[in-house]
Order: C-alpha cells, then structure tokens, then sequence
C-alpha cells in the first residue's frame, strides 16, 4: 500500500497540536449523511441550528456545494488551514460524496489539510483512497477493545447491505475491524487520533485499556470526551462523567499516549479557529 506523504505543514490542524489552535482554523463539510451504527448515547440531526455537539448538522451537502462552502468560508476566514469531514453521519458509510469532497478539495486548494472522522468499520477498503488524496488525519471513534463493554454501547452494526448485527457480535465485529483499520492507517504513515466516548457505569473504568492498546499501535492522539446525554437516547438521563474525572481519567490515559485536552466538541459543520469562543462557531451560511 501507497504510504501518505505527511507534509511539513501538518502541525497546523489545531485538533492534533494544541498550539496550532489559536493561529489556523478548520472547517467540516457535512457531506456525510448516513450511519452503518447505532450508538446509545447518538442521535443524528441534519437540520439542526442550536445545538453545539458532534452529529448534528444545519443541512448535508454534496460534493460541489461543500467546495462552495469552503470557497465562501476562506472568504471570511482565511486562517482555516484543515478541511474535515466529521458526519453528521458516518464519512464511510457512503464513501463517494465524502472522497469526491476530497478530490475537489485537493484538486483546487492542493496545500490544503484533509481530515476526516469515523467510527471505522468501513474506512479499511478506502485507505489506499485516503493515501492518495493525501487526506493525512483520520480520526476513529473507539469506545471499546471488549465486545462485553461494547455491546452496551452499540446498538447495532451494518456492514455494506448485510443484515445488521447487534449485541455481542455486532460489537465483536466493530471492534475486529477497528483494530485492523488502525494498524493498517498506521503502516500507511497516517496520523491517527482514537476518541472514546466516556459512559459512566459502562466504559469509563475501560477507558484508559483502550489507551494502552491504541498507545502500543502507535496511535498519535487520544481524546477522552465525556458523555453528552441527549434527549431522544438511552443515555438521556444520565449523569455525564465530571470534570475532576475527566481530568483523573486523562491523567491516567495518558501513560499510554497523549491526551487532546482542547476538544470544543464540534458540530458536523463548524468553522473557524477553535479558540475564537468557548463554543463550537455556528454553522457557516451558504446563501
């Protein structure tokens, strides 16, 4: 497999080196509208105007309006240095709009950083893709390394038009093919950044397992985010971890690999520097 030419450019995506977040900005394209999981503590909202959290979306787009968008966004912002496909679905559930993103991106602003997140089940057969287009960052969303503390997670798993697994060979599944994507991104030269999702009373004790396997693959970054309870999930009602656990649970973690200790916790397409506000900037506007 093509190994990925990391530029010397690469420490300006403000999500892997913290000291970039003041100077460059990043935008996400929210061309991603389906998801081949179900998580408990997920629900998925593309019409979305005030939330400020990871899966939600004021609209999808296509390929040649995301081009558009970030035309319109390099306008108003021109320290956006990273352009990033992060959902409000999964970017590999449907791998064609996010790679032709990708392709028009590259092929217009070809100094431009790509990223990308995903939970990881379909990224393995687009990695050679991904290397290509020199898409340098991918984030994988790992909750789990044991499919007994997965399958409390993860309500369900399609892979392509399978039928959909659930349970315990649903998280066996995800979490097989999540290991190989990484060490597969990892030989390919890749950055690769792993967030979990912390649940109290399910992974939270977990957490820092995940981190000693995700620092001996040689995986880059880690950020632990804690649980956001939306309505509409099983985890609606729960207690989100607090910050003096956080704080204890990255301390711990970060034995292993070192901690993201910014994350604003980004909608599906946001834009801006990270640091411009404590909130995650508002969708940008296209009309």
């Amino acid at each position: 497999m093509k190994k990925i030419a990391i530029k010397k450019t690469e420490r300006r995506h403000p999500c892997f080196f913290s000291e970039s977040r003041k100077r460059y900005g990043r935008i996400h394209l929210p061309v991603a509208q389906n998801c081949n999981i179900q998580c408990v503590y997920c629900r998925r909202d593309h019409e979305c105007l005030h939330e400020n959290r990871p899966g939600v979306s004021n609209g999808v787009v296509g390929p040649e309006e995301a081009l558009d968008r970030l035309d319109r966004a390099l306008e108003k912002m021109p320290e956006i240095a990273v352009a990033g496909i992060a959902g409000p679905g999964d970017a590999f559930c449907d791998p064609r709009p996010t790679l032709r993103t990708f392709e028009l991106i590259r092929r217009k602003y070809p100094g431009m950083e790509l990223c990308v997140s995903s939970n990881g089940l379909n990224v393995r057969d687009h990695i050679p893709d991904l290397a290509d287009l020199n898409v340098g960052f991918v984030t994988l969303t790992i909750n789990a390394i044991d499919p007994g503390v997965g399958s409390r997670l993860c309500v369900s798993v399609r892979e392509g038009k399978g039928r959909a697994l659930s349970g315990i060979p649903a998280a066996r599944a995800l979490i097989a093919r999540q290991l190989e994507t990484v060490s597969l991104l990892k030989a390919g030269g890749f950055r690769v950044k792993v967030n979990t999702v912390v649940v109290p009373g399910v992974n939270e004790d977990h957490a820092v397992f995940i981190a000693g396997k995700m620092g001996a693959m040689g995986v880059d970054l880690m950020n632990l985010l804690p649980l956001i309870p939306v309505p509409g999930t099983k985890m609606e009602g729960a207690e989100p971890p607090s910050r003096a656990e956080m704080r204890k649970l990255r301390r711990m973690a970060g034995k292993f690999l070192p901690q993201m200790r910014h994350c604003q916790r980004c909608r599906a397409d946001a834009a801006g520097c990270l640091d411009k506000s404590p909130d995650t900037p508002a969708p940008l506007k296209t009309d």
